[in-house]
C-alpha cells in the first residue's frame, strides 16, 4: 500500500475506532461497502490515520481479490496499525475494523431475518423490504462519487457514463452481466475510461 504516514495511537483511540466501526455496522445495510463515504470522512479527513492513497488501495485491492466484500474493512484496521510502525498493531487493527464492523450487523441480519421470514407477509416487512432499497443505492453511489472524485481533478464523466450505460444495458437488454464486464475491463485496459 502506497502512502504511508505515521501516527501514535493510545488505548482510546483504539476504542475510538471499535466504536466507530459498531457505529458504521448498524448502517452497513448494503454491506460495509455502502459505509465507505463515513469511514473516508473519519479515518482520513478527521482522524488523519490513513492518507487518501492508501484509502483507495484497501478498496481497490479487496474488490479484486477473491473473497468477501468486506476485506476492504480489513485492509484498512491492518493500514491504520502499520502506520503506528509495530506489525502487533497492525493485527490489532484488523482485530478492532472487523469485530466493529462485523459484530453488530450479524447479530441484527441474523434476528431481523429470523422475525422477516416469520412474517414474511406482514405489510411493514414488505415495506421495510421496498423502502430500503433506494437507501441502499444511495450509500452506494455516496461512494462511488468519494472514490471517483479522490482520483484528481474531480469527477470524472466518463466513468459515470459508462456505468450508467451498463446498468441501462443490462436493465433493457438480455445480455450477460459478465459481457458487460468484460466490455469495462478491456476499454480500461484500453485507456479509454
Amino acid at each position: 500500500m502506497s502512502g504511508a504516514v505515521h501516527i501514535t495511537l493510545a488505548w482510546h483511540d483504539w476504542v475510538n475506532l471499535f466504536g466507530h466501526f459498531l457505529l458504521l455496522s448498524m448502517m452497513s445495510l448494503g454491506g460495509a461497502i455502502s459505509t465507505t463515504a463515513d469511514m473516508h470522512r473519519f479515518l482520513v479527513e478527521q482522524q488523519g490515520w490513513l492518507t487518501q492513497a492508501q484509502f483507495n488501495d484497501a478498496i481497490a485491492l479487496a474488490q479484486a481479490a477473491p473473497g468477501p466484500n468486506v476485506l476492504f474493512v480489513a485492509l484498512m484496521g491492518w493500514q491504520v496499525g502499520m502506520n503506528t510502525g509495530s506489525p502487533v498493531a497492525a493485527w490489532l487493527g484488523v482485530a478492532t475494523t472487523m469485530t466493529g464492523i462485523l459484530l453488530p450487523s450479524t447479530i441484527f441480519t441474523y434476528q431481523v431475518a429470523q422475525w422477516g421470514h416469520r412474517n414474511r407477509e406482514l405489510r411493514v416487512v414488505r415495506g421495510f423490504k421496498a423502502g430500503m432499497a433506494p437507501l441502499v443505492i444511495a450509500l452506494l453511489l455516496s461512494t462511488a462519487w468519494i472514490l471517483a472524485g479522490s482520483a484528481g481533478g474531480g469527477v470524472n464523466a466518463a466513468p459515470g457514463l459508462l456505468a450508467l450505460g451498463s446498468c441501462l444495458l443490462i436493465w433493457r437488454t438480455r445480455l450477460h452481466l459478465l459481457w458487460v464486464l468484460a466490455a469495462g475491463a478491456l476499454l480500461g485496459a484500453l485507456g479509454l475510461v
